[in-house]
Parts: C-alpha cells; sequence; structure tokens
C-alpha cells in the first residue's frame, strides 16, 4: 500500500505524463476513491504546483501549461552516478525490464538543466561494457519493493510460487534478503509451510502481500548471498560430481565460484562437489583450474577428462 508522500508523488507524475487526466484515472492509479482523490489534487496546489481542474464532459485535471517543475539539483558526479545506475543496469544483469529504464533516464532528462542534461545523454550515446551477463529474468517494481518492505519491518510474505517444475502453490514466507546472480533475483526466505529454509526465484513469484505476521528470525550469522550461493551448488543436474583438487581450500575458492561447486579440507587438497547436466563441460572446468586432481565420482568423468586431453593434444599438434 503507497504512503500518502507516495501517492502524492505517484499524482505528480501522472500529470506531467499526459495532457489531461481525469479524476476517475487519478483514483484508479492511486487506489483510493473519488474524493480522496480530490484531496490528493488540493494537496498538490497547497504546495504551490498550479493544477487545474475542468469540469464537464472530457474534463479532468492538468498541471498548467508552460509551468516547469524546479530543476533537480545534481552535481556532476551525481548525475553520472545515475545514469550509471541505470544503463548498467542490462548489462550487469539485474534483470530490469528495457522500457522501465528507458523510462527512468528520460524523467532523469527532464529535470536536469540543460547543459548538465547534454552532458549526461553525452555520456549514455557514448558508453558501452566490455562484458554483458547472461540475459536475466526481469522482475516488475511492483514485485520486489513489498519483498523488500517485509524483510525492513520483519513482515511474513504471502505469494503464489511457480516451481521449476510448473507446479504452483501458496506459499507464507519470512523473507531474509535479496540476491541478484547472473540475471535473476533469489529470495531466502523460511517456507512456513514446509518447516524448512529455501531459496526462491522472484519472477517465479506471483500475487506479493505483505502480511502483519512477524517473520521468522534470521539463523545466527545468516548470510544471504552465501545461502543463496550454496543451494545454487547443489541444483540437483543429472550428474553428481566429487573430485579432489591438489590445493588446498583458499585458493581453490579463488578459483570457483560459490555458486558453481561446493569445497571442502580434505587430506591431500580440497574435495569438490558439484552437480553438472554435462560431464564434457565439468572436465572443462576442472582442465582450468591449473592444477592436478583426482575423479573419485562418477567414473564417467574420467572418461570426459581424458576425451577432452586427446582434443587438446590433436589441436596442438600432439
Amino acid at each position: 500500500m503507497l504512503s500518502p508522500t507516495a501517492r502524492l508523488l505517484e499524482l505528480l507524475e501522472l500529470l506531467q505524463a499526459q495532457p489531461l487526466t481525469t479524476g476517475r484515472e487519478i483514483a484508479d492509479r492511486l487506489g483510493v476513491d473519488g474524493r480522496t482523490a480530490r484531496r490528493y489534487v488540493a494537496a498538490l496546489q497547497e504546495l504551490g504546483i498550479p493544477v487545474e481542474g475542468q469540469r464537464g464532459v472530457g474534463g479532468g485535471y492538468r498541471i498548467r501549461p508552460g509551468y516547469r517543475l524546479p530543476p533537480l539539483m545534481l552535481t556532476d558526479d551525481e548525475a553520472v552516478v545515475l545514469a550509471l545506475g541505470v544503463l548498467a543496469a542490462g548489462p550487469l544483469g539485474l534483470g530490469v525490464p528495457t522500457e522501465s529504464a528507458e523510462g527512468a533516464l528520460a524523467k532523469i532528462h527532464r529535470v536536469l538543466p540543460d547543459a548538465l542534461r547534454r552532458r549526461v545523454e553525452a555520456l549514455e550515446e557514448t558508453l558501452d561494457f566490455t562484458a554483458h551477463a547472461p540475459r536475466g529474468a526481469p522482475v516488475a517494481g511492483t514485485t520486489v519493493l513489498p519483498i523488500a518492505e517485509a524483510i525492513r519491518r520483519r513482515r511474513r510474505l504471502q505469494t503464489t510460487y511457480r516451481t521449476y517444475a510448473g507446479e504452483e502453490s501458496r506459499r507464507e514466507l519470512s523473507p531474509h534478503g535479496l540476491v541478484v546472480h547472473s540475471g535473476r533475483w533469489y529470495l531466502p526466505a523460511y517456507d512456513h509451510g514446509r518447516a524448512d529454509l529455501r531459496t526462491f526465484r522472484v519472477d517465479r513469484m506471483r500475487g506479493i502481500a505483505v502480511s502483519d505476521e512477524p517473520a521468522a528470525p534470521r539463523p545466527d550469522g545468516f548470510d544471504a548471498v552465501a545461502h543463496v550461493s550454496s543451494s545454487l551448488a547443489h541444483v540437483p543436474w543429472p550428474w553428481e560430481v566429487e573430485v579432489l583438487l591438489h590445493l588446498p581450500v583458499a585458493e581453490a575458492a579463488e578459483r570457483l565460484p560459490a555458486t558453481l561447486a561446493e569445497l571442502l579440507e580434505a587430506d591431500g587438497g580440497t574435495l569438490l562437489r558439484m552437480r553438472v547436466s554435462s560431464l564434457d563441460w565439468a572436465a572443462g572446468v576442472l582442465a582450468g583450474l591449473g592444477c592436478g586432481f583426482t575423479v573419485r565420482r562418477p567414473p564417467e568423468l574420467r572418461e570426459s577428462v581424458r576425451a577432452l586431453a586427446d582434443r587438446l593434444a590433436g589441436w596442438a599438434g600432439g
């Protein structure tokens, strides 16, 4: 539910976005009745914003033609930070819908002083990135904002969740954090229906509502990023791999992301455990570690490693 201040800002944005807005459109946008909508219009007028009303068929509200809000007072560095944040959302794989990013940039342009706006536009036209994250799964602000509110207020969430297999069920969750990885948003949360701490894909959540019920406390020392990373490393792919790496755990952790594999101290080095869909892919990962290793299971992985070695020898002319 929007706060009164948020509703005022929403109304101001609506009035700026179109030449004439009806009372019904305002009420629907703000989620209020007609009388309350008129009170919000009056509140803007009291703040000195010239909102004019037109009665009769085809009437509505508008901001007086020619009126411009004062420019947003940003330093050059602050304007660059805002523009970079919007521009980098796609390459970093944050899953921000294109229309939302374009709309945000348009609003930033509208309120910047002309000289600074032209410089920010030049930055947008000339900036590029050396690498782009995998295509993400976009999530709407109407999805992540109530989740963030529930996390901050320590309240439970009610939501419909769709699993990877397409099964839908109603869930009651105590959310513990939001994590973005490879273009997807993840929510570590305690699932009250299943009495377990789990990780949920935010883009698979629908009908989110913040409850007044207090959330279950986080486990002592809980780290949302570490929990999500561990969960992703245990995704049940067809092959379960176990390999002894001939190097210390600290060095192995520098070469392998936590989302890819579980690393444990073991006699003679580091025990690597991970689940994969392709043993040939796993062989490539092991070859890229730059250390000796011993395959414990599955035995088929040894064949993939030998096949990779033969291919490399052939390409090198050996």
